[in-house]
């Protein structure tokens, strides 16, 4: 069966291991934890208020991060393409009345579409 002790980190379960440690089990400890306490959360209070605004800044960091210095395939899309991309989407987000995936396929159609116009 082979080594399986804490030195043995090459082993071929040592990756699945550290998922189920140190990306699973945290996360979903805290999602079990939220589950259970919601029903005792006021809504309105200044921590709840302080955790959404974390929240949503943490997405939109990650948002920003994604579109100014992206990777992989996405890096190929020029910048405008990706802002404008981005502003589109908000942009039909607003008026759609704030339907998050409308905005969303709005913003895909233009990443997807104007590069295969561009090739074309």
């Amino acid at each position: 069966m082979g080594d399986l002790s804490f030195n043995a980190y090459v082993a071929d379960w040592w990756p699945f291991a550290f998922i189920l440690l140190a990306g699973w089990l945290p996360t979903d400890i805290w999602r079990f934890i939220g589950v259970l306490s919601s029903g005792r959360l006021d809504e309105t209070s200044p921590g709840i208020a302080l955790t959404r605004t974390i929240a949503t800044g943490m997405v939109a960091a990650v948002i920003a991060r994604l579109v100014l210095y992206p990777t992989g395939t996405l890096a190929l899309i020029p910048d405008t393409v990706r802002v404008g991309a981005l502003a589109a989407g908000f942009a039909v987000y607003m008026v759609s009345g704030r339907r998050v995936l409308v905005g969303i396929l709005a913003a895909e159609a233009i990443l997807v579409g104007v590069p295969l116009a561009m090739a074309a």
